[in-house]
């Protein structure tokens, strides 16, 4: 399989420290890759220079085999979404939130809508859909920017710790409905997390970051069974 993603030699500093040096990482066409590790690991630094939103100062990033460097900024943009912990929707209805990506990409109006009102559907809020973004619990404005992100049909979907704010039960229903709609579209997502629960449950691999750098990747029950470290093998002793 070929992968969509390929990272090599990348070193991203911000401010005056080096928050990120991977020597080598592949995400592979609909697969699912967790990045786990304790505050300041450079899980969140990994996923926003994927998005083009830090620049790396060394390294390559190649997606479908082609340097990130050499991509059109608005070209790339358009193949990837982004959810972060907080939903960050706009002051308008949860439809108008679903439609907006839609409505930048010049879709006409009436496809738009039938494709944001199915997403509102899929996600369980479309009775919903007329009500404002701030007369919404904290869960449902997090399943309306999960509308809005899979309505776009990304390549790539970036998902920062989306579930970290939300109370247990809630987390745990998106999590689950998040993982089944992975799987179904073919969706290839990085999902960040502070939680190797949440990772070994959403994923298809884990990524163990530490210090910005990669300790270990693979299946969950490898890296306990086989931590490469100290470190790591303390990490996953958190989560027994």
């Amino acid at each position: 399989m070929e992968p969509l993603i390929q990272i090599r030699d990348l070193q991203v500093w911000r401010g005056d420290h080096q928050a990120l040096r991977l020597k080598a990482l592949d995400l592979y066409q609909g697969e699912t890759l967790a990045v786990v590790g304790p505050n300041g690991a450079g899980k969140s630094t990994l996923l926003l220079t994927l998005a083009r939103l830090l620049q790396p100062i060394n390294g390559e990033i190649l997606f479908q085999g082609r340097p990130l460097a050499e991509w059109n900024e608005l070209e790339y943009r358009r193949r990837i979404a982004i959810i972060f912990e907080e939903p960050l929707l706009m002051n308008a209805t949860l439809l108008e939130n679903a439609m907006l990506g839609l409505h930048f990409r010049g879709l006409p109006k009436g496809e738009a809508h039938r494709r944001a009102r199915y997403w509102l559907e899929r996600l369980g809020i479309a009775h919903l859909a007329k009500r404002r973004a701030g007369q919404v619990s904290a869960g449902e404005a997090q399943r309306a920017s999960l509308a809005r992100a899979f309505v776009l049909d990304p390549q790539l979907l970036l998902l920062d710790e989306p579930f970290a704010s939300l109370d247990p039960p809630t987390r745990l229903k998106l999590l689950a409905e998040s993982k089944a709609l992975l799987r179904e579209n073919h969706r290839t997502a990085v999902f960040v997390t502070h939680y190797l629960q949440e990772a070994a449950f959403l994923a298809d691999r884990v990524a163990i970051l530490m210090e910005g750098q990669l300790r270990q990747i693979g299946q969950i029950e490898e890296i306990k069974a086989h931590p490469a470290d100290d470190e790591v093998a303390a990490f996953c002793a958190l989560f027994q």
